[in-house]
């Protein structure tokens, strides 16, 4: 799925919930019109109809940006890479029933995504705080388990199911947080530092070298045709972490959109 169609997608969303809002709207004036004949009845209508009008300006605009980077698209590299091994890559994160975090490459094409992952037979009924990395075959290529609540801690596994460490989050004070990684043996390789109002998160190695970064209102201006939103966050990580090293240290964007939002 290329980044055009993530924006038609999500014009589609809107779409639907305008249609819906009109739903209610319809049938609050056809019982009055037909039962209970009241005209202040018709004021019930108002927040239904301002929701479905918002909604549907909401896919206008989302579907001029639909059309205007797949204009964009045409003239730029399509060039495939592996999520492993790009240095940048853009997050848009859809909020639905089934919440995912798109990973794009800077080109718009789509490198992989995280959502939650439920297993197989019995396992799809249970709640789960399971989380996948998937690659854009949907092939899998890590796992996030989420445990505990005061602390929150994170267990990474490889597309083997091989442990190879963990999160962990710690609050100690009013909007206060620690925030921690360790490796397979429990033995500390890093922390993640980050502003508490904006997104700005440093993912530092246990020298407090910068190995990688999260942020918004950050994106090269050539990348603009392509990603219309100026404040699409930008993951950024060290070209000299190993992939499990790079699996790893993803294991914070769990908590940042999947625990903290």
């Amino acid at each position: 799925m290329k980044i055009n169609e993530y924006y038609r997608d999500t014009a589609n969303m809107n779409l639907n919930g305008s249609i819906v809002a009109l739903v209610p709207t319809t049938m609050i004036i056809i019982g009055n019109l037909y039962i209970i004949k009241q005209k202040d009845m018709m004021l019930f209508t108002i927040p239904f109809l301002i929701y479905s009008i918002i909604s549907f300006q909401i896919y206008l605009f989302r579907l001029r940006q639909t059309i205007t980077i797949r204009r964009n698209l045409k003239a730029s590299k399509d060039v495939s890479n592996s999520i492993f091994k790009a240095r940048h890559l853009l997050l848009l994160y859809r909020n639905s029933q089934s919440s995912s975090l798109f990973l794009y490459f800077p080109n718009g094409n789509l490198a992989g995504q995280i959502g939650k992952f439920r297993g197989k037979g019995l396992e799809r009924l249970k709640p789960s705080r399971n989380y996948a990395l998937y690659n854009v075959d949907g092939r899998i290529l890590g796992f996030f388990k989420i445990k505990g609540k005061k602390v929150v801690r994170i267990d990474v596994y490889n597309c083997n199911k091989e442990f190879l460490g963990s999160f962990e989050k710690r609050n100690i004070g009013y909007r206060k947080s620690k925030k921690e990684l360790f490796d397979h043996s429990g033995r500390y390789i890093g922390g993640v530092e980050g502003a508490a109002l904006f997104m700005d998160e440093h993912v530092f190695d246990h020298s407090h070298q910068e190995v990688g970064r999260l942020r918004r209102g950050w994106m090269p201006i050539e990348w603009g045709p392509i990603f219309p939103e100026p404040n699409t966050p930008v993951l950024t990580l060290n070209e000299g972490l190993s992939e499990e090293g790079k699996l790893l240290r993803m294991s914070f964007l769990i908590n940042e959109y999947f625990i903290e939002r």
